[in-house]
């Protein structure tokens, strides 16, 4: 009985301290073990055996979303730390509200143990310092449009602070930047009259560019006219003058064949006056005018000879078509070179 009562007692000493030796250790977590109040090793994750109250976890201080709290564990995934609004006078001194987000990530949990106390609390005075003092470099204007500076210069810090921790920031996000409500509603102003001005701009541009095009097709349409009217004169005078060139043909060869048939048949002196005389008579047509040119005497004196020939009578016979005032003209132009 006492047999059975020892047995049982060392079994439940070695399941005691079987459970004691035995660590589970979470994925993504690493476990510190100090021996006797010093570092012994850092057990990965997964089941290690340790010796029982000589090896001992050495709790790590996290801050989770805001909250502080002590594990046996240290947390190897990235972390966020949200910092609230941070007051901040701009270069041009202008107070206003910044709240950034912090991300970092343990890399050397030995270093992140026992170089610093409280590593979440040591990024969250960093950051608060280090942005007052870039936030004072800046204007308002730079400040609100140099959020990609001031995150990359803000990260490059505490990346360098950070080193000696074991800790690595891997990004630095401004989360917002609150002016005050006065600074708020001259933005609003400003940014209303820009908006009007770029309206005003924009409907000054097209109209310019609509007279622009109006008096470009105004002008297109001017050429047009023009070089269609000069090419219709030009076509017109080109007519013309194929048109005065074919009567100047036409008359040249018609008076060609009248001379030519003039010789061929011997005309007399005499069928010559009477061809200029007809001619005489196509030119004293009109009522009150009678044209007669330098030559007239020769061909009246021609005119009375041919009158004698054929007498009065036979005159107005072979010419009946003459006026009766040339035929009295010629003879007494006829008579007057007799005497």
């Amino acid at each position: 009985m006492n047999e059975f009562i020892v047995g049982g007692a060392l079994a439940f000493v070695a399941i005691l301290f079987l459970r004691a030796a035995l660590r589970t250790v979470p994925q993504a977590h690493v476990m510190i073990i100090e021996r006797m109040g010093r570092y012994h090793r850092t057990l990965q994750s997964g089941l290690s055996l340790v010796i029982p109250m000589i090896d001992k976890p050495s709790p790590f201080l996290m801050r989770t979303q805001g909250r502080l709290m002590m594990q046996n564990h240290v947390d190897m995934r990235e972390m966020v730390l949200g910092l609230n609004s941070e007051q901040v006078i701009t270069r041009d001194n202008v107070g206003m509200g910044v709240g950034s987000v912090i991300y970092y990530q343990v890399i050397d949990p030995v270093k992140a143990k026992y170089e610093i106390q409280d590593v979440g609390y040591a990024i969250d005075q960093l950051t608060r310092t280090n942005l007052r003092n870039l936030m004072g470099g800046l204007t308002l204007d730079e400040s609100l449009t140099s959020r990609d500076h001031v995150n990359v210069r803000l990260r490059e810090v505490l990346d360098e602070a950070s080193e000696k921790w074991g800790v690595k920031v891997t990004r630095v996000e401004i989360r917002e930047i609150d002016p005050p409500k006065s600074i708020q509603d001259s933005m609003a102003l400003q940014m209303q009259a820009e908006r009007e001005r770029r309206a005003q701009v924009t409907t000054a541009e097209g109209q310019k560019q609509g007279a622009i095009l109006r008096a470009e097709g105004e002008k297109a349409a001017k050429i047009l006219a023009a070089e269609g009217d000069r090419d219709s004169q030009i076509a017109r005078a080109e007519g013309d003058r194929q048109s005065e060139i074919l009567r100047a043909n036409g008359s040249a060869q018609a008076m060609t064949t009248q001379f030519k048939a003039i010789n061929e048949a011997g005309v007399s002196p005499q069928i010559l006056a009477l061809k200029y005389i007809e001619a005489l008579q196509t030119m004293s047509s009109g009522q009150n005018k009678v044209f007669i040119p330098y030559e007239a005497t020769a061909l009246l004196g021609a005119l009375g000879s041919i009158s004698e020939a054929v007498g009065t009578g036979g005159a107005k016979a072979v010419l009946p078509k003459l006026d009766q005032s040339v035929i009295s003209a010629a003879a007494s132009t006829a008579a007057r070179s007799k005497g």
